[in-house]
């Protein structure tokens, strides 16, 4: 069986981690699985909005740590690279990513989390990143998302000491937008995508290149980067969709992606 499960359901592109007897445990070659799945959504212009997931106990609880144990620093830096590599094309994804943390999130598995657009937590999910207790850095993106995401301050605590932090916690600091009971999850997670899928795509896709190149710059490069997209906006069907319906005070909008 798979270890790595894709299906798409209605505009939703649904990406399930399946290897629970490694815990979703982080391997060369389930990353490259993980990135085929992503592939997936990415040639699919019918997919709206993509899910991640895991199955039973844990989302990833990080690294597979006896491939890397053996690693040189040449191979560390390989292997390191295929990660952060994985996790760059999930963040820069044409649609909106939403993790779905059913468990563990720990290392390699906080680290591809925090490359989603949104983060939904069950209440039994675990958030850390222990690589200082291992002897090593993060290597995909921890140092650089988790103190962005949360501040300076909480990130170098948490990266200094390795702590695992609870769903609430989590919550506390800003790094899951939202907690649920372990069986209303993926209800959560689709009930989010509805929202989103509802809305125009061009300009939820544009909205998304803004923010995640806006947020790397300064405010006049951020503000320049929103005026083109608002200016492709302007150009498309959809915007006579959207403000023709607000106009003649119409609920249904029907958007047609282009």
């Amino acid at each position: 069986m798979s270890t790595v499960l894709y299906e798409k359901k209605g505009h939703v592109g649904l990406i399930t981690l399946n290897n629970p007897k490694k815990l979703n445990a982080l391997s060369a070659a389930f990353m490259t699985e993980i990135e085929n799945a992503v592939a997936e959504v990415e040639k699919d212009t019918d997919v709206y909005v993509c899910i991640i997931t895991g199955v039973e106990k844990a989302f990833i609880a990080g690294a597979d740590i006896s491939e890397m144990c053996p690693l040189t620093a040449a191979g560390a830096i390989a292997w390191g690279k295929q990660g952060t590599d994985l996790n760059l094309r999930i963040e820069n994804l044409r649609v909106p990513v939403i993790a779905a943390v059913n468990g563990f999130a720990l290392g390699g598995g906080c680290e591809l989390a925090m490359a989603c657009d949104i983060r939904i937590a069950s209440e039994k999910a675990k958030f850390g990143q222990p690589e200082v207790g291992l002897g090593i850095t993060p290597g995909a993106g921890g140092t650089q998302r988790l103190p962005r995401l949360v501040g300076a301050g909480i990130a170098k605590e948490l990266l200094y000491t390795g702590r695992m932090i609870n769903a609430q916690e989590a919550y506390r600091i800003g790094l899951v937008n939202k907690v649920t009971a372990p069986e209303e999850l993926m209800d959560a997670a689709f009930a989010l995508a509805d929202e989103i899928i509802k809305n125009a795509q061009i300009a939820v896709q544009q909205t998304k290149r803004c923010v995640n190149r806006g947020i790397e710059t300064d405010i006049v490069t951020g503000i320049d980067f929103e005026q083109q997209a608002f200016a492709v906006c302007n150009a498309t069907e959809d915007k006579q969709i959207g403000m023709g319906a607000f106009l003649r005070k119409e609920k249904e909008k029907n958007f047609v992606y282009r």
